[in-house]
Parts: C-alpha cells; structure tokens; sequence
C-alpha cells in the first residue's frame, strides 16, 4: 500500500488516468492475493479502503476539484496506508511482486 501511495506521489500532475491504472493494479492484485491465501479476508477489506479512496480521488481529478483538496484527501489516504502496512506487515511486498 505505502508503495502505491508513494508510485503515485511522485507525479508532479496527477491524472486521473495514472490514479485510475493504480486502481486498476490494486483490484486485481488484492483480488489474486485473497484467492491465493497470501493474504487474509481482512487485509484484502483493508487494502480495499486505499482503492476506495484512490478511485475518490481519481473522480475529484476529473471533475476539477481544487489541488488543495486532492492533496488533503491523499495525505489522509498515505496515513491510512501507513497503518494498513503496519498491520500486515508483508502486503506491501507481496502486492509489488505483481508490478511489472
């Protein structure tokens, strides 16, 4: 999780298109990991509030919200996946292992 919040925050201009594909990225991963086992049933709800909330801000991109607001709205999700990693500790690693 820290590392998609992180892929995504090195964008000087986020798109809701690059939002969007982490999105994308983040449901099949989860979905893979849960079916797989490598995850639990509650680190794939958890992981879940982070798409959410980055398919939020993809939305808010698109209808032009201020820069301001995006960006609260993500540091407020970056601090949700903070203490998502710090609950599963070995998500993070494992949902990377997917990324091309």
């Amino acid at each position: 999780m820290n590392s998609s919040m992180n892929r995504l925050d090195v964008h000087d201009y986020l798109t809701s298109q690059i939002v969007s594909n982490e999105v994308e990225f983040l449901s099949e991963t989860l979905g893979n990991l849960r079916d797989s086992g490598e995850i639990s049933n509650d680190a794939y709800l958890e992981a879940g509030n982070i798409q959410g909330g980055l398919s939020l801000i993809a939305s808010l991109i698109e209808q032009k919200v201020s820069d301001e607001e995006i960006r609260m709205q993500f540091e407020q999700l970056s601090d949700r996946a903070i203490r998502i990693c710090t609950m599963y500790p070995d998500m993070d690693g494992k949902i990377e292992q997917y990324r091309n």
